[in-house]
């Protein structure tokens, strides 16, 4: 079930109530031709009733936020291809926030990279930034921590359903993130991590931010295509330089080139977002 052939269904039934009442010839007629095998759809669709998939997520503290939903954020609501649903664990109202900075990088950071880190987000987090991340290893990891070290909040964002946390070694940050600051994923919870999920993901962590702040990065790698995504969405970029010898910091001497603004401290971004300096 890919974001094409859910908008195609939305089209035709917007309520998503025909369907349930389609037999299996009738949906077959009714889906796009891309469906191969439209009875494995039919059975996943009758085989559970929205009662009981809505019972479940309530007794795992899941909630689903679906695009129609008002409570959707309004700023993911401008990118090209928005999720449909985002399913969420924890404080569902850091959705709201239009101050959020998006924060990537090498999973192997230098120890320039967590100076950098620690260095230029509290003065962000102070001013009420949201830091939004992928939960990988690296900066990622170490920008949710910058967030709950200084108090402030923090989202992370997830290339997998609930029941697979990925990478195992951040379970703990991931319960923490649950309980007190906020948790989310375009998949429902039972379905594993893919490779392809995770450049999905990266839309996401930049569509719901205001901009994009990459901390060390390969020349390719997955937080340069975040970068590119956030271009697409409107979004700023920002980039730490790095020396010119270091692997990680081709990627953000790439992106300065392209015209990515240079970051030497805090003031860069809040000048930019017209904040206080």
């Amino acid at each position: 079930m890919t974001w094409s052939r859910i908008s195609h269904i939305l089209r035709k039934d917007p309520q998503l109530q025909q369907i349930y009442s389609m037999n299996l010839k009738q949906l077959s007629a009714f889906l796009p031709s891309t469906f191969k095998k439209p009875q494995d759809f039919y059975f996943d669709l009758h085989v559970q009733t929205p009662a009981d998939i809505s019972n479940s997520f309530y007794q795992q503290s899941i909630r689903p936020v679906t695009f129609f939903d008002p409570d959707y954020p309004l700023v993911l609501k401008q990118i090209y291809d928005p999720p449909w649903v985002l399913y969420t664990r924890g404080d569902t109202s850091l959705l709201q926030s239009s101050t959020n900075l998006a924060v990537v990088g090498t999973r192997d950071p230098t120890r320039l990279g967590e100076r950098s880190i620690h260095a230029l987000l509290p003065p962000l987090i102070n001013e009420g930034t949201i830091i939004v991340s992928g939960l990988a290893k690296g900066i990622d990891r170490l920008a949710h921590i910058e967030a709950i070290k200084q108090k402030g909040k923090t989202i992370a964002v997830i290339g997998s359903g609930f029941d697979f946390v990925y990478p195992k070694v951040n379970l703990s940050l991931y319960e923490h993130l649950v309980t007190n600051h906020l948790v989310i994923t375009e998949y429902p919870p039972f379905v594993p991590p893919q490779k392809w999920h995770f450049p999905a993901r990266n839309r996401i962590i930049s569509g719901l931010s205001r901009g994009v702040l990459v901390v060390e990065a390969a020349e390719k790698s997955g937080s340069l295509i975040t970068a590119d995504q956030a271009l697409e969405q409107g979004r700023d970029v920002f980039a730490v330089p790095g020396p010119i010898f270091s692997s990680v910091s081709r990627g953000t001497n790439h992106l300065i080139q392209q015209g990515a603004k240079l970051v030497r401290d805090a003031n860069d971004i809040k000048e930019e977002w017209g904040m206080d300096i």
